[in-house]
């Protein structure tokens, strides 16, 4: 892909993910939101991308909890981030396949993004699958992807740092 390599970030590229961030958000929204995750341990997985051992993207799924009939675990994809310099090369594309292998290997059954449709509908994700949730981000960008048996209706409980934005 290219001549990048995708792995799983480490404490000591906090400090690229967080120039990355800012620089690919234009602000630090998402930079702080990415520190409040790792600072209350809901991260449930967080790669990187590097080309010639520079930062070029970002991706992370916290915790996230459905309450309801039966209570269940599941994650939120938030933020994905390529820097401005490498967007357009199918990066972001890269990082979502491989973190999805990751989830679904390690067991995971329901994933939940709040992003565009048309670009996350291309990984699988899907409104309809995700319309049946009580949400304070219920609308069309609110979508969903199942790897296996996971529910379809509750109440969606995300981490607390995502009640600071």
């Amino acid at each position: 892909m290219n001549g990048v390599s995708i792995r799983t970030a480490v404490s000591g590229d906090h400090a690229s993910i967080s120039d990355l961030l800012r620089s690919a958000f234009q602000g630090s929204d998402e930079d702080d939101l990415v520190s409040r995750l790792r600072q209350d341990h809901d991260v449930v997985l967080e790669l990187v991308a590097l080309k010639q051992e520079a930062m070029v993207g970002h991706i992370l799924f916290s915790r996230l909890k459905v309450t309801g009939t039966r209570d269940f675990d599941a994650v939120a994809l938030a933020p994905l981030a390529v820097s401005p310099d490498y967007q357009g090369q199918a990066i972001g594309s890269e990082l979502v396949r491989s973190a999805h292998e990751h989830l679904a290997y390690a067991g995971e059954k329901l994933s939940v993004v709040l992003g565009e449709p048309e670009y996350y509908g291309r990984f699988g994700y899907e409104h309809r699958r995700a319309s049946g949730f009580a949400s304070q981000y219920q609308g069309e960008y609110l979508q969903a992807l199942a790897f296996g048996d996971a529910p379809s209706s509750g109440t969606l409980i995300y981490a607390a740092a995502f009640g600071v934005l």
